[in-house]
């Protein structure tokens, strides 16, 4: 069977509910040349049934910094690494609440407040967090979410009780490749720490980082997981390697192998949010725009944990230019 029409049968396979094999998605990941541009296509038919022509945009706060104890490999935050990231406690409500407000006013629909560690449980850090959130919900209408690593139930209650809507938790890469990245915890707690936010009523935002040495099977087992945990929204991360990081000689993603796996997610995990995040300046360079015909529907904007993001006026800018619009938050 020729690659388009191969394609066109899965697009319209999917849209009538038909869940993506690993196999198809090996053989859509095959796609080259022409038929890489059909794939795309197809991605932008998915997008646009599910979403429209509404792009969601979130923003983050870097509110706890550095000294992590966990080794994952890509990360400036880690102890075991010898990065230039910055190191300081968890900043106050006030201070989170009001960037929040920024976030809102650049037309985020949804700001992260993330801390560095391992996780976080019950103590006066966790309640600053929370007196951050119902600050946030009073003040406006931007969704909060929390990334604060492996939490337990108790604390994912707790946070859907100050009125918290999405927990982020990544799980990074594919459970037969995470060992190369991270030893000082299992795989399986954080796919704990998933569903511990499910089962707690919140939105759970869960998705991985690109490049750093994982094989396409791998990237697919990935999104096949995150199928079956039934996660709301997919963070895509390209790695941009860190100076005294394990990861820092890594070779960058080329442009188009990062819009490939956009496409694969899409195809896979149909209705879902997908957002481009990080390392998307530096990898995908002048093809940015291309992430909606690839089936994107969302991006993050302004800066990320450690390094400075894409101007937020560019990047609305882009959005006029492409005839899409900002979805506004729903609560």
């Amino acid at each position: 069977m020729q690659t388009k029409t191969f394609i066109e049968q899965i697009i319209s396979q999917v849209l009538a509910g038909h869940r993506l094999t690993a196999e198809e998605a090996l053989q859509l990941a095959a796609a080259e040349g022409a038929d890489l541009l059909y794939l795309f296509a197809g991605a932008t038919q998915l997008r646009e049934h599910y979403f429209g022509n509404e792009v969601s945009l979130c923003s983050i706060i870097n509110a706890k910094s550095g000294r992590c104890p966990e080794n994952c490999s890509f990360c400036a935050q880690s102890a075991h690494h010898q990065s230039a990231a910055p190191v300081y406690p968890l900043v106050n409500a006030a201070t989170i609440a009001e960037q929040a407000k920024q976030a809102e006013l650049i037309g985020s629909e949804c700001f992260g407040i993330i801390t560095s560690g391992t996780g976080i449980s019950s103590g006066a850090e966790l309640d600053e967090l929370c007196a951050a959130v119902r600050q946030i919900v009073a003040q406006g209408t931007v969704d909060p979410s929390c990334s604060l690593g492996i939490i337990d139930l108790a604390t994912a209650k707790a946070l859907k009780e100050a009125g918290v809507v999405t927990y982020h938790h990544n799980l990074e890469t594919a459970a037969s490749f995470f060992p190369s990245i991270c030893t000082t915890h299992r795989y399986e707690e954080d796919v704990e720490t998933v569903k511990n936010a499910k089962q707690a009523g919140l939105k759970v935002c869960c998705g991985g980082i690109f490049g750093m040495g994982e094989s396409v099977a791998q990237r697919i087992e990935l999104a096949l997981l995150l199928r079956e945990l039934a996660v709301d929204s997919i963070p895509i991360n390209f790695l941009d390697p860190v100076p005294g990081t394990a990861l820092q000689d890594a070779d960058f993603l080329s442009p188009m192998e990062c819009l490939r796996i956009i496409a694969l997610y899409r195809y896979i995990l149909p209705d879902r949010k997908i957002a481009i995040c990080g390392g998307r300046e530096r990898n995908l360079r002048e093809l940015q725009s291309w992430i909606f015909a690839a089936g994107a529907s969302g991006m993050m904007t302004g800066d990320y944990l450690t390094k400075k993001g894409r101007n937020p006026d560019a990047d609305r800018q882009l959005l006029v230019d492409l005839q899409l619009s900002v979805a506004q938050c729903k609560h």
